[in-house]
């Protein structure tokens, strides 16, 4: 078994461990020297890795998706760990464990799927049901609907992430379809289960997780439709209306045209599984920075691009020392009765001795001159 991971490297320590590189950079310093730029990987995260020395040569020994064998020296540097790395050596695939180094859903992948084709079974109206099936029935859709990942980087990006997050939207859908009357349950699920799919061709992930050419050029929305064109074919009394909303529904999830949809929801099930991929995706992005932040100091996260915001970590924040608590405020001294509160506001103010003094003094010269 790979030992150490990621997230078992401590700073302070000279380690020799295996990656796999997830990006490869050549940059420059402040005095024009080169170095080079690692992000490397395990399944349970990624880490910033330098290397310095002979760069030129190095360099040209491995690339990017390529297994590593590494020594190197885990340092801090602005708060967030980085390896030095000292010695590096390709590995071939055969010397390594595929399952080490890619991220995957913690749930059994045949266990999501049964589970998946029981939401499907319970659409009633039997031309959804149809199309749902004549897709997920295709061999090549089934094996990839198992294993891709739901995005590149964003929200659940590990192997079985497209089909941990349909689940976790369809069990959201059934909840707000008892709750919103005007809800078509058949439709929406239907929206969920395929509103995705065709990000089973749009990424690559049988080694690092990457976009197809077909997914540059065209993007999932766009696979879908064709996907879901290819098998209306062999069902043609399938109702072109109820096609174009099921069309409509792939191509406005992402909600707005700035996100990437060409058109924005316009009936409520479509509407409804805009928020509901969007609130599924949002909770996964914070529940991953919150479980994997490298940030060492300080109640927030590192930023996330994302969200658009840094991420209070709650039980630490919750768990901290007294004094980061606010403190009461100080006590005020008992308000006077009314009537001595008046009282005080006429009285004189007081007088120091010497001024008291030079009234004296000002009040028997006025008297001799009266006088």
């Amino acid at each position: 078994m790979k030992s150490p991971y990621v997230n078992e490297l401590k700073p302070g320590e000279v380690k020799a461990a295996t990656f796999l590189v997830c990006s490869k950079e050549l940059r420059q310093n402040k005095k024009g020297d080169p170095y080079l730029s690692l992000v490397l990987g395990d399944r349970t995260g990624d880490l910033d890795a330098r290397i310095f020395d002979n760069v030129t040569v190095v360099m040209e020994t491995f690339e990017r998706d390529d297994f590593v064998r590494i020594k190197g020296l885990l340092q801090i540097y602005h708060n967030r760990p980085q390896l030095t790395v000292h010695s590096i050596q390709r590995l071939d695939d055969r010397e390594v464990d595929f399952t080490d180094f890619f991220p995957a859903s913690r749930r059994d992948r045949d266990e999501m799927w049964r589970e998946l084709r029981e939401f499907a079974a319970a659409i009633a109206n039997p031309h959804l049901r149809a199309l749902v099936d004549a897709l997920l029935d295709d061999d090549d859709i089934a094996r990839r609907y198992r294993i891709a990942p739901a995005a590149k980087q964003i929200h659940h990006a590990y192997l079985g992430g497209l089909i941990e997050h349909v689940l976790s939207l369809c069990h959201l859908a059934r909840a707000t379809t008892c709750h919103y009357p005007i809800i078509d349950g058949d439709l929406l699920m239907t929206g969920v289960i395929l509103h995705d799919i065709g990000k089973i061709y749009e990424l690559q992930y049988e080694r690092g997780f990457s976009y197809s050419d077909e997914g540059q050029l065209l993007g999932h929305m766009m696979i879908a439709l064709r996907m879901v064109g290819a098998k209306l074919r062999d069902l043609p009394d399938f109702p072109p209306r109820l096609r174009t909303l099921v069309e409509h529904m792939i191509i406005s999830h992402h909600g707005q045209l700035d996100f990437g949809s060409p058109k924005t929801p316009v009936f409520p099930e479509a509407m409804l599984l805009h928020y509901l991929d969007d609130l599924d995706s949002k909770m996964e992005c914070m529940r991953h920075l919150l479980e994997t932040d490298r940030q060492l100091e300080g109640n927030f996260t590192s930023y996330c691009s994302p969200l658009d915001r840094m991420l209070l970590k709650k039980d630490k924040y919750l768990e901290g020392p007294p004094s980061d608590s606010p403190k009461p405020p100080a006590a005020q001294p008992a308000r006077p009765p009314d009537g001595l509160a008046v009282a005080r506001k006429s009285a004189p103010p007081a007088v120091s001795p010497f001024a008291g003094k030079l009234l004296d003094a000002l009040q028997i010269a006025g008297s001799k001159r009266e006088g």
